[in-house]
């Protein structure tokens, strides 16, 4: 899956799993801060990418962005789903300040240590 797609799910499962706003992101693969924004109440969800000018959210499991269409399903502090657009599934596991997501279609991980607004 695409690097801003990773992001956007790192932020998304963030706020879901903890909610609380996500106000940035740090990739640590990618070694740079990204202007990502993400906010959840209940099921459903708003976000901004400032880095692509995108909007994103909707309602669980469906999210949406420009060029991504995402299924996520929240189970305690993890998050599984999959990216249409790569045809691609993920896991991210969420704490406090951090969101280490599996892309199974690289088979790897990623890290994103969370700002909160």
């Amino acid at each position: 899956m695409q690097p801003q797609v990773r992001a956007i799910i790192a932020a998304s499962a963030h706020a879901f799993v903890t909610g609380k706003k996500v106000a940035g992101l740090y990739d640590h693969t990618a070694g740079r801060h990204l202007r990502i924004a993400a906010e959840a109440r209940g099921e459903h969800l708003q976000g901004y990418d400032g880095d692509h000018d995108v909007r994103f959210g909707g309602t669980l499991p469906e999210l949406r962005a420009a060029d991504a269409s995402v299924h996520m399903q929240i189970e305690g502090a993890t998050a599984n789903g999959f990216d249409r657009g790569s045809a691609g599934h993920f896991t991210a596991n969420v704490t406090e300040r951090l969101v280490q997501l599996y892309d199974h279609a690289h088979g790897a991980w990623f890290a994103f240590e969370v700002q909160i607004a």
